[in-house]
């Protein structure tokens, strides 16, 4: 019997959840690289997922702490419709993805983690990519180090 180990699942799983807002905070502390934030704008954000669904997972989220879309002003959803492209355009070229699933979940029936702060998912995907790790155990292969990935996105965020 082969196992794969996928320590970094654990500290979420068993972690105590933060009463925090984790967009809100990183945003606030400037600390772009700890907080996995790879994009800032004038009034929204590109944060990587730190429990990736797959290699690339990035989310465009509004500074302001708001629970909807209809709550966001339009300057915020031009800016993150913005973001999102430019996600995806670098999504491209930097993991050369074979489909890109772009979504909000608004409130826990829907999906949402987060159901406090708004947020858009932007998700590479390849051919194969749901394969019998997640069906069968659970799991989900994440190829690179998000740190390494971080660098990679930041620099194709700033050359933008």
């Amino acid at each position: 019997m082969k196992r794969l180990w996928a320590p970094w699942r654990l500290e979420y799983i068993k972690g105590e959840k933060d009463a925090e807002c984790f967009l809100c905070r990183g945003i606030a502390r400037e600390q772009d690289r700890e907080d996995l934030i790879v994009r800032r704008g004038r009034l929204c954000g590109v944060i990587m997922n730190r429990y990736p669904y797959n290699n690339g997972h990035l989310m465009v989220f509004p500074y302001r702490h708001v629970h909807d879309m209809c709550e966001t002003t339009p300057e915020e959803q031009a800016e993150m419709m913005t973001l999102m492209n430019a996600c995806i355009a670098v999504l491209r070229r930097l993991l050369n993805p074979e489909g890109i699933n772009v979504g909000i979940n608004l409130g826990k029936a829907a999906g949402a983690g987060l159901e406090e702060h708004v947020h858009m998912h932007i998700v590479p995907r390849w051919v194969g990519d749901t394969n019998f790790m997640a069906v069968m155990d659970d799991t989900k292969v994440i190829p690179q180090a998000l740190d390494e990935l971080w660098m990679a996105l930041r620099e194709a965020m700033d050359a933008l």
